[in-house]
């Protein structure tokens, strides 16, 4: 028996959750034995090789499209108003450990993931807007930079709209380990930025432990962000 410990953030979160089994058959074929069976000696083994074909339908199932994320078309909208953007041109197949490293990719599960332990509503004000196509307006932010080193976890993540977020990244608000809201004495509209935040300058977190902000995330953007 081997246990294999992984270092948090060191790996990338899917978009979603990838079923054991999908339409009554194991995802990964290579737990079957010949006659189409589950082996359950090997479904319970904690590290075991994977084949190429296995490793590609789990990816597939895990990573979310852009256009299933945030879907571009609205609607209730005429047609004469909505906004399509360019698809990108297709350069042949990507490989897999290609894809996995993509910024874009990588983005996409994490905002995922973080919108959906925060329910689509802005930590720090509450707001939560969505247009007709089911579009989220909160954004995804990274509390410890991906420039720093900071991983694509929703314990690196939090959900603000987008005025709370320009500021967040400019280090005009912060967060202390307990979620109070710490306002910049560098903000010109102090009046204007206290009427959109929850009055008692507390921001909403997971209730869960395993999705809330990790302090030295939080500790990260105070100390090498945050304009005291």
């Amino acid at each position: 028996m081997f246990l294999a410990l992984i270092e948090s953030g060191s790996y990338l979160e899917f978009g979603r959750d990838v079923p054991f089994q999908l339409d009554g058959q194991a995802v990964e074929r290579g737990l079957l034995n010949r006659d189409g069976r589950l082996n359950n000696g090997r479904a319970i083994q904690s590290i075991r090789a994977i084949s190429n074909e296995d490793f590609n339908r789990i990816v597939d199932l895990g990573l979310i499209e852009d256009d299933e994320l945030l879907p571009r078309i609205d609607e209730n909208e005429p047609t004469e108003l909505r906004v399509y953007e360019e698809p990108q041109p297709w350069e042949g197949p990507v490989d897999r450990s290609t894809a996995l490293v993509n910024r874009k990719v990588r983005d996409r599960q994490f905002r995922k993931r973080v919108l959906d332990v925060y329910d689509s509503r802005c930590a720090l004000t509450g707001m939560k807007l969505i247009n007709g196509g089911g579009r989220a307006e909160a954004q995804a932010a990274h509390i410890m930079s991906v420039e720093a080193g900071g991983p694509d976890v929703v314990t690196n993540g939090i959900a603000l709209s987008g005025t709370v977020r320009w500021m967040f990244d400019r280090g005009l608000i912060s967060l202390s380990d307990e979620g109070e809201i710490l306002l910049s004495r560098k903000i010109n509209d102090i009046e204007g930025v206290e009427k959109i935040i929850y009055p008692d300058r507390r921001a909403r977190l997971p209730s869960a432990a395993a999705h809330r902000p990790l302090m030295r995330y939080l500790g990260w953007h105070r100390s090498e962000c945050f304009q005291r």
